[in-house]
């Protein structure tokens, strides 16, 4: 089915969900557009969570998407259900201790509060009735895709690799996000490592569409009409967008990382662990340097919980060199200010579209 008809949007235009520098202003704008906005739910609490969707179904009768992070263990990192390991805490604190300081900022104190419960985030997320709840790091488990399809929701997955497309569709998705290895941010993969499922979307997307019978969503070095224009010619039936829309005014995004965006070039882009603990792509600085070098980083999520708090403080001062800067391979295209006109621009590659 098209995309458009099942989500009874203007064009096929996705927003990237991002995971803690999401905004509602940026969600309704791509909405309003004609889109489907999105929100990134990860950090959130279930009374964050159902105040985010009041406000987003006060400024728009329009769909949106909310995304969840699933609960993932990844090689190498902690279960913290019961809480973090001290040793580690310790470790990684000894090893960020100068960026706190150049920060101008206090090392965070031990104990450190966990993230917020996923069954909870779920629950609100299921009470916000939003059009779309989609997943990032494996396949939602058959009670939240039933439930989800009771309330009339349609449940997104993310696959990085065609295996992983595969195992979304046979848990009943109702499309798949096809990410590239040129997207910016973490990368979801969960059959495997990130580092051995980088395909790119010139290669993922069709591969992709010929493996499963759901709609396929494009993501991953798309900023312009040109690259909607091919996602479309591979087959898909929808792209994603994430780091135009990150470098419009909308965002909340600091300026520093907006300019950033429209600066680089696609080179420049790493796959780092060093401000999360999980890969991800952005501009490396140094920070991600420092950290890379001193050898004493926490795994996911201590490790994004930890530098968030000189990162916070960062934004605040306008450095970059402090920032987890993510941002995809196509970045460099970023060319307009505000949504609407990224909007403009993408969906003028949409075959068919008269613009």
């Amino acid at each position: 089915m098209d995309l458009r008809t099942l989500l009874d949007i203007d064009a096929p235009i996705v927003l990237g969900p991002f995971g803690g520098m999401s905004s509602v202003e940026l969600t309704v704008a791509v909405s309003e557009a004609g889109g489907l906005g999105s929100f990134g739910l990860y950090g959130l609490g279930p009374d964050r969570i159902a105040a985010v969707a009041a406000e987003l179904r006060q400024r728009t009768s329009r769909p949106f998407n909310l995304n969840l992070w699933l609960p993932f263990q990844g090689p190498g990192e902690r279960a913290v259900r019961d809480g973090f390991d001290r040793g580690e805490f310790d470790r990684a604190i000894a090893a960020l201790f100068e960026l706190f300081a150049e920060a101008r900022i206090e090392p965070s104190a031990w104990p450190v509060a966990p993230l917020p419960d996923f069954s909870e985030q779920l629950e609100a997320a299921f009470d916000a009735e939003p059009a779309v709840l989609s997943f990032v790091f494996g396949v939602p488990g058959p009670a939240i895709v039933e439930e989800a399809h009771s309330r009339g929701i349609l449940v997104f997955g993310a696959a990085t690799t065609v295996p992983e497309a595969r195992a979304l569709a046979a848990g009943g998705v109702d499309a798949v996000v096809a990410s590239g290895l040129e997207a910016a941010g973490h990368r979801p993969s969960f059959l495997a490592e990130p580092e051995s499922s980088l395909v790119g979307s010139l290669a993922l997307i069709p591969q992709v569409v010929d493996a499963v019978d759901v709609p396929v969503i494009a993501a991953g070095g798309i900023a312009d009409r040109r690259g909607v224009a091919a996602a479309f010619a591979l087959g898909a039936g929808a792209a994603q967008v994430g780091s135009a829309f990150l470098a419009t005014r909308q965002s909340v995004a600091p300026p520093v990382h907006r300019e950033r965006i429209r600066a680089a070039e696609a080179h420049e882009t790493v796959l780092t662990r060093a401000m999360s603990g999980r890969a991800a792509r952005g501009l490396p600085n140094h920070a991600v340097r420092a950290i890379e070098q001193s050898g004493g980083q926490a795994s996911f999520p201590l490790q994004n919980i930890l530098t968030g708090v000189f990162r916070r403080r960062a934004a605040e001062d306008g450095r970059a060199d402090l920032l987890s800067l993510w941002m995809g391979q196509s970045a460099g295209l970023s060319r307009f200010d505000d949504a609407a006109e990224v909007f403009a621009e993408l969906a003028a590659g949409v075959p068919g579209r008269r613009h």
